[in-house]
């Protein structure tokens, strides 16, 4: 799926809470250094992990499903298989009024909960990674050596 740059710098600069389903609490796991990054840029990331409630990652308390969180979340980024996306999606239509955006990772896709959430005015963004988007529009994969085919004079 193709996403413009504008409409992913419009996501990633309208969310400012968001939840990570499927957060792990092993450092060398995506969703684990993900999510960290997430906060390190100034998010406020709630990870949700029913294996690890209770449990602290990052300085964050584990939360168990999408329905104990206080308050909203503008964005959930999902790190589970496609086929845990559909009840994942519903959980989060129902807890949050005001959600913005669903986020489905690198690998993850799952068109009729995209359908779903779109036809409720949710931005779904499939198969993508919300960290390498950021770093890709904000510069900063070009210090890892990365073509981001953005012209810059910053290193």
């Amino acid at each position: 799926m193709m996403y413009s740059d504008t409409m992913l710098r419009e996501v990633l600069a309208r969310a400012r809470r968001i939840a990570v389903v499927g957060v792990s609490l092993n450092p060398v796991r995506p969703s684990y250094y993900v999510a960290r990054y997430l906060g390190l840029r100034g998010y406020d990331v709630i990870p949700v992990n029913p294996l690890h409630a209770g449990e602290t990652v990052f300085g964050r308390r584990v939360q168990g499903s999408l329905s104990v969180i206080e308050g909203g979340v503008d964005m959930v980024d999902i790190f589970r298989r496609p086929e845990a996306v559909p009840e994942i999606v519903e959980e989060a239509l129902a807890c949050f009024p005001d959600l913005q955006t669903i986020w489905m990772q690198i690998g993850v896709e799952h068109a009729e909960a995209a359908a779903r959430a779109e036809a409720r005015g949710i931005t779904v963004i499939q198969n993508r990674c919300p960290k390498i988007e950021y770093q890709r529009l904000h510069g900063e994969l070009r210090m890892g050596g990365f073509a981001t085919g953005r012209i810059s004079s910053k290193l």
